[in-house]
């Protein structure tokens, strides 16, 4: 077991490594539409990533996300087929916080922890090839999804 400050240092080595292992400006945050955005995820367990859908503040309303997930659900077999064919697509995906999220993922299938050096470079080539198909499918249909 590790300490919340073990841990805490070998996530930052994680993120560190990996932007100094492939160095590029990926999208994530970016993508110019509300509550649409991609993310890297790995912990102790798993690894993965995912384009996320969160609904934005009251104002905006849960119309964005309701749109942009029908949008995408018209495309799913295009990113299956082109893209990312273990792709999964999850309407209702639930946050460790409890938050419902419209959630399109992808996990590596095998035991990893951010925790043990030795699954870092798997993840990082993982991630890497990974995002950047899901950045491409992104690129190539975001006129479509945004109208």
């Amino acid at each position: 077991m590790f300490s919340k400050e073990e841990s805490r240092v070998l996530r930052h080595q994680f993120w560190t490594s990996f932007g100094k292992s492939f160095p590029r400006k990926w999208i994530l945050y970016d993508t110019k539409l509300k509550g649409f955005s991609f993310k890297f995820h790995f912990d102790t367990k798993t690894a993965l990533v995912a384009l996320d859908l969160e609904d934005v503040p009251i104002a905006i309303g849960m119309e964005f996300q309701i749109k942009y997930w029908e949008k995408l659900v018209a495309l799913k077999s295009i990113l299956l087929d082109d893209f990312l064919p273990e792709a999964i697509f999850e309407e209702a995906y639930i946050l460790e916080n409890g938050k419902e999220i419209s959630r399109i993922f992808v996990s590596l299938d095998q035991k990893v922890s951010i925790h043990n050096k030795n699954t870092w470079r798997d993840v990082m080539v993982f991630f890497n090839e990974k995002m950047t198909l899901f950045e491409a499918f992104f690129e190539e249909y975001k006129d479509v999804i945004e109208n």
